[in-house]
């Protein structure tokens, strides 16, 4: 297989493109830097895609390694010929690979290596020939008696015989991939319910006399069964019609006329029945379940991007709003810059109802520090403190706000090293409720101190493969870290650990030497850090920003390596540093398009992709590409699910999207569903391509169940 033509075809993309990004992840170049600052190279492929690319070549090119075991070991054994090496050329997946290599595969003791230890292979031989049409089976079978080999009857010698027709059958590369496709196609998954006396069967009701084509059933619906399965409330199966199939598999094997056709039919049908049909039933569960866990994967992938990229509410004194019941409510004040201020516990929800109290404690505090904004935690209780805080804010006419936060992983952020290294000083609690404040203020640098997984975007995510969600997970990471650009004056050691280059060992070096040496002032100084070489500096300098420092560029996207180029630009229209300190450059789009781009851009050696970057970043130096995103929805008010009526029409946050619709909060609490089948009255494939994470939209309530505590949404407008 040529890898190269192969990902060029599949991603419909320039060849020399493709060779380019192959040799630029082959040199160690991180994913961020290939997208930002190498378009000219790769044609501007933006970073997720880059990522599925490296993603498939990687794939391809453990086929190509697997390729090559199998010609060797097949070699080995002196069996290799010209159709078999064809048929390995021929392969595009690992599985097919592995169906090749099938019949050369050392086995284990099977009853196939049991009879051709007994000296039955002759016999197998003639028998599934089939060109014996007198005589009797007996006259066949009856050589093979051998009392010393363990073959003591005809009937023992031809059970044998079959037993390794029927292996052969099954070792079949062509036969298993024409069943695979046939299982894919018209196959049909069942369940049915076990334990069904005990309290979890419940969870599975829907499932308890369940069938569903295999060609059609959803990802979700996949993970659900399987985590039934896991838990010993379902038993699934997946098959097809078992005659159908028994006849698919006597094609190429079964020839009329002879005496020992009806043996090769036993065969086959025992080949099929005991061999095929259970490996067969394995390979389509998995292809399921690992295209099910791709899906809940990307929805990770989809949800967490958006949560990660929401607009930082900046510069604004913060109110951490921890809720809880018995224990009281955590609250922390923060600055604008997330500094802690003060602390404190307050009781306004039951059992304590110190609303009093905990109203006066916190007028001190919104008094005392010009508190703007109170940002409350969306977990247990948070639904009473929210009551509480609407009213408490009413009485300051609008200057100050709040809003509710996903406040999960907060605790899972509190109990860690990292918390009790940032604020020893404070216990777990309190440490949530400066997270809780500081999550409003700068979602990404917050958030990226948790583990992904338990930020609690998506779906199934305990049933995930580990690796491969870290692996997204933090591909994720690191393209919002990077998209945004991390101060380098400063950035806690977990938000350097996902800059391109860096990792967590010279991230800490980073922060050592700023401890030591004070504020860096330029980009070079970080060649001095301590296991920050050439290359990783190549990586990260980009992606890092220093504000008021020596030259205005380390303050920008601009790439060191570009520093001179861009100086070239600004002289050639008559610009310097501080006319881009004092954003003086708002002509300069003009006047180079009316000198041309690509003429520039030569003049400079640059190419036209990289200087329009340039010029982006000089006309609005420092800038966060979060600040032209929708800014979170601030509150003054608050309804109760009683308050809900059918027809009503809301606003509301997204805050989760799954496969079969989103989560959409709207102030009460508890987060509506809109269907898949309400988002629009346009068809909608997938729900993440009309909504993300933090998106606002408008929504109208189709039903209210206050027993059930659920809330139906809607979208459309012609309904």
């Amino acid at each position: 297989m040529d890898v190269i033509a192969r990902i060029t075809d599949e991603f419909k993309l320039n060849g020399e493109h493709v060779k380019n990004i192959v040799s630029l992840l082959d040199e160690g170049n991180t994913i961020p830097f290939i997208a930002r600052y190498r378009k000219e190279m790769t044609g501007h492929i933006d970073d997720q895609v880059l990522r599925e690319f490296s993603d498939r070549l990687n794939y391809l090119r453990n086929i190509e390694k697997r390729k090559g075991e199998v010609v060797s070991s097949i070699t080995e054994q002196g069996k290799m010929t010209e159709e078999i090496q064809k048929a390995i050329d021929a392969a595009e997946t690992l599985t097919e690979v592995e169906d090749i290599y099938r019949p050369y595969k050392q086995k284990k003791k099977t009853r196939a290596t049991i009879a051709i230890a007994k000296g039955l292979e002759p016999l197998a031989d003639i028998l599934l020939a089939q060109d014996v049409s007198s005589g009797t089976l007996d006259d066949l079978a009856a050589p093979f008696i051998n009392e010393e080999l363990g073959v003591s009857s005809v009937k023992e010698a031809v059970s044998g015989a079959e037993d390794i027709i029927a292996e052969r059958v099954s070792d079949n590369a062509e036969l298993r991939k024409k069943l695979r496709r046939i299982y894919l196609k018209n196959g049909e998954i069942s369940t049915k319910i076990q334990k069904a006396e005990e309290e979890g069967a419940k969870t599975y009701e829907m499932y308890a006399e369940y069938s569903e084509p295999v060609a059609e059933i959803k990802s979700h619906r996949v993970l659900a069964i399987n985590r039934g399965e896991d838990e010993g409330y379902l038993k699934v199966k997946v098959t097809i019609d078992e005659d159908f199939a028994i006849r698919v598999c006597e094609i190429g094997f079964v020839k009329d006329g002879s005496i020992t056709t009806d043996c090769v039919k036993a065969a086959v049908a025992d080949a099929y029945k005991r061999l095929i049909h259970p490996s067969i039933e394995r390979e389509v569960r998995n292809y399921l379940t690992e295209n099910a866990q791709e899906q809940a994967i990307k929805m990770f992938d989809v949800n967490l991007r958006p949560l990660l990229m929401q607009p930082p509410v900046k510069d604004k004194v913060t109110m951490g709003f921890d809720p809880a019941y018995r224990t009281g409510c955590k609250i922390a004040v923060v600055d604008g810059t997330g500094k802690v201020l003060d602390t404190t516990v307050v009781y306004p929800t039951p059992p304590q109802n110190k609303q009093d109290e905990a109203k006066k404690k916190l007028k001190e505090f919104i008094d005392k520090y010009s508190i703007d904004v109170i940002s409350i935690g969306n977990g247990t209780a948070s639904k009473e403190s929210e009551i509480f805080v609407s009213e408490l804010v009413k009485d300051y006419g609008g200057k100050v706000s709040y809003a509710v936060v996903n406040e999960a992983g907060a605790s899972v952020y509190s109990g860690s090293p990292l918390a009790a290294k940032e604020f020893p000083q404070y216990d777990l609690t309190l440490r949530s409720a400066i997270s809780i404040a500081r999550r409003l203020q700068d979602p990404l640098a917050e958030l990226i101190k948790i583990d992904p997984k338990a930020i609690g975007v998506g779906q199934y995510q305990h049933d995930m493969p580990p690796a491969r969600l870290d692996e997204v997970l933090d591909g994720v990471l690191e393209d919002c870290v990077n998209s945004v650009g991390v101060d380098l004056n400063t950035a806690s050691p977990s938000l350097l650990s996902h800059v391109a280059g860096l990792n967590s060992a010279i991230a800490e070096n980073i922060i050592t030497y700023r401890e030591e040496n004070g504020k860096f002032t330029s980009r070079k100084e970080l060649l001095k850090v301590k296991k920050l070489g050439d290359k990783a500096f190549e990586q990260c300098a980009g992606f890092l920003r220093i504000r008021d420092g020596k030259n205005i560029l380390d303050n920008t996207a601009v790439h060191p390596e570009s520093y001179e180029a861009t100086e070239k630009l600004l002289e050639l229209f008559g610009y310097g540093e501080d006319d881009v300190r004092e954003r003086k450059l708002t002509e300069l789009p003009e006047k180079i398009k009316a000198r041309g781009e690509k003429k520039t851009a030569e003049e400079c050696g640059l190419g036209v992709p990289t200087m329009n970057d340039i010029v982006t970043e000089l006309l609005k130096p420092g800038r966060d590409v979060r600040d032209s995103l929708p800014k979170p929805e601030l509150r003054s008010d608050i309804m109760d699910i009683n308050d809900l009526k059918v027809g009503m029409e809301l606003v509301g946050t997204v805050r989760n999207v799954i496969d079969f619709g989103a989560f959409i909060d709207i102030g009460v609490h508890q987060d509506g569903l809109v269907h898949i089948s309400e988002i629009s009255d346009n068809y909608v494939k997938h729900p993440s391509d009309v909504l993300k994470v933090g998106q606002v939209v408008k929504v109208r309530v189709l039903s209210v169940d206050v027993s059930k505590n659920r809330i139906g949404l809607t979208m459309r407008k012609n309904r």
